[in-house]
């Protein structure tokens, strides 16, 4: 089945928190991540829905700016799938379009936090040097170069763009 993946529009935010709620469980907005985005409004260009032929929301993905030592970075996610459409490789189509939209609007360098095992597939690579907010696994906090070595000489605190 075709998906097409959209900017998220304003009609889809309920829609995308019920995903949200759905894959990650209530407690979701207890994650360490959720402080950054607190407040903040995510980066318009880099919300994408991804819906099927028939309208249903296949899978969203929205990502926010943070600053790493000061210098810009995306903190990329949540991304979630609904449940009935996981293993269609949504998610990577999902990821690659949130990559190419954080590029095309021009970021260097993109994180997350997740699994490597899963992630370096996509070109993550773990940030020793980039702290997340307690409580987070270190070994959890990933990083993408958009741009060649971005993240070269980057370290310090994640924090929220201002």
């Amino acid at each position: 089945m075709d998906h097409q993946v959209v900017r998220e529009a304003p009609d889809d935010r309920w829609e995308v928190e019920a995903l949200y709620d759905l894959a990650f469980g209530p407690g979701r907005e207890g994650l360490s991540s959720y402080r950054l985005r607190e407040g903040r409004a995510p980066l318009a260009d880099q919300c994408l829905v991804m819906r099927d032929t028939d309208g249903l929301l296949a899978g969203a993905v929205r990502s926010w700016p943070v600053t790493v030592g000061g210098a810009a970075a995306v903190l990329f996610g949540p991304i979630a799938v609904h449940p009935t459409r996981q293993g269609e490789g949504l998610g990577a189509i999902l990821m690659y379009h949130s990559m190419e939209a954080a590029r095309d609007a021009g970021w260097s360098r993109m994180m997350l936090v997740g699994d490597h095992g899963y992630y370096r597939r996509y070109g993550f690579s773990p940030l020793e040097d980039v702290k997340m907010p307690p409580p987070t696994n270190p070994a959890r906090v990933l990083g993408h170069d958009l741009t060649p070595c971005a993240w070269d000489g980057v370290a310090g605190d994640v924090r929220p763009a201002d």
